[in-house]
């Protein structure tokens, strides 16, 4: 048996695959020397406060230190 297509009621929607346009979009201007390096200097400073904000919480993260500054309550003193 033959399939027959329906007919669409609007025709573009039937010839919409077949739609090319022909409008290209303006050329990317390339970024100047001072863009590249304020995105280098960022992305830098992005890393570093990461990098720092590691290195400065990793000793307060472990567990396996026992805290020199820890007094015992005053409440277990009086038993």
């Amino acid at each position: 048996m033959i399939r027959r297509r329906e007919p669409v009621p609007f025709a573009f929607v039937a010839e919409a695959d077949r739609f090319r346009s022909n409008v290209t979009p303006p050329p990317r201007e390339r970024a100047s020397f001072g863009q590249l390096a304020g995105r280098w200097l960022l992305g830098l400073t992005v890393v570093a406060g990461i990098a720092g904000s590691l290195l400065i919480g990793m000793p307060s993260l472990s567990a396996d230190q026992p805290n020199p500054h820890k007094q015992p309550s005053q409440a277990s003193q009086d038993r």
